[in-house]
């Protein structure tokens, strides 16, 4: 379901009051490739419940550069919503996902494997509330500006 932060805060608790452990990620998914698909494949098994943090097109574009995103957020958002394994997207237009994390209270923080646990943006908050941090390891050579270097060969 794609939802704003404010209903997925009432969600969220609602769940919480139902013992379900809450699994928080995000990025850009820019294209979406296997090795996102196996990063939340593998983050969905951390807990009951997968939110994904969606960079808006704005804070992409601060990130990665005036030519990206490929596809738009409501586009991205959707074909995120489309997984299985994906149970919640919220667009956010802040470049970390600090204030989200914050609101939403996940008990599990999911980054993929160039991250070290303590360098995470939210571990902090995270931790602070009994939860943990998981990281995933990359899927060699898979990664959404390989491909587009590949597409403009």
């Amino acid at each position: 379901m794609i939802i704003d932060k404010h209903s997925l805060r009432e969600k969220i608790s609602e769940l919480k009051s139902e013992g379900k452990k809450i699994v928080f990620t995000n990025g850009c998914f820019d294209i979406i490739h296997s090795g996102h698909i196996f990063y939340l494949g593998e983050a969905k098994k951390a807990g009951d419940v997968l939110i994904i943090g969606l960079n808006s097109d704005e804070s992409v574009r601060r990130l990665k550069g005036n030519d990206r995103p490929v596809n738009n957020e409501s586009d991205r958002a959707l074909v995120l919503d489309s997984l299985k394994f994906v149970d919640y997207v919220t667009i956010f237009e802040e470049d970390t996902p600090y204030d989200l994390i914050k609101l939403l209270q996940p008990d599990i923080l999911v980054k993929g494997g160039d991250y070290k646990a303590d360098e995470v943006v939210g571990a902090d908050i995270v931790r602070e509330n009994g939860g943990k941090v998981l990281i995933i390891p990359y899927v060699k050579g898979k990664s959404t500006t390989a491909l587009i270097n590949k597409i403009k060969l």
